[in-house]
């Protein structure tokens, strides 16, 4: 059976991320939640991190701001600005494990995505570093982007799917996406494979040259 795990980044969003978490609720699928730092100085950005740690999915870090990929970012204070920031706003709020994923820019893998510092940290913090094997663009297209991430879930074992919780992105399709799913007998999950995970839990397990500035 091919497997697939959600993954759903920039949030959260006080209009969208509800109604993403609504339908994964009533279709009782799992995902993973990458947020952004600086959704959370709110009252309503925290709420909605609870609520889906309470209803069972992975909330991970995706940066503070989501400007600059931390392997282009040239401020010396860039990893605690971007990843020790958003840590201090989730910790209180995510129990544990420690999840980190990149900005990528469009969903590119490269060198751009870590620096050196950034790869201490996260080793240093525990974290896994999260990676994709698939970027259907559902911001640049929100109904297309169905298409697009079923045929890459059609051609991998176990596919990591870039989703975004922010307007005009996945929210018009997901319904559609999750019935085509259910349709090919794709299993939805939170488990992620080796390949994407090059630092787990703050042990370097995966080639890191490819994504890490020089």
């Amino acid at each position: 059976m091919r497997r697939a795990t959600l993954t759903f980044d920039n949030g959260p969003d006080r209009a969208i991320t509800p109604a993403v978490l609504d339908i994964l609720r009533r279709r009782n699928v799992p995902a993973h939640f990458f947020v952004l730092g600086k959704h959370l100085a709110e009252p309503e950005g925290r709420a909605l991190v609870a609520r889906a740690v309470a209803e069972a999915h992975c909330v991970g870090n995706h940066s503070f701001t989501h400007e600059i990929p931390l392997g282009d970012d040239p401020r010396p204070d860039a990893v605690a600005a971007e990843i020790a920031a958003t840590d201090a706003r989730l910790k209180s709020l995510v129990p544990g494990p420690k999840r980190f994923r990149p900005f990528g820019g469009g969903g590119i893998l490269g060198p751009h995505l870590l620096s050196r510092a950034a790869v201490t940290h996260l080793v240093e913090q525990g974290y896994s570093c999260v990676l994709w094997t698939s970027v259907p663009r559902d911001w640049v297209d929100p109904n297309g982007w169905v298409a697009r991430a079923l045929a890459d879930c059609l051609a991998q074992p176990h596919a990591v799917v870039v989703l975004h919780d922010i307007p005009d992105a996945c929210l018009a399709g997901l319904e559609g996406f999750l019935d085509a799913a259910e349709r090919e007998g794709i299993e939805l999950v939170t488990d992620l494979p080796l390949s994407v995970t090059p630092i787990l839990d703050g042990k370097i397990v995966g080639d890191l040259d490819a994504i890490v500035a020089k």
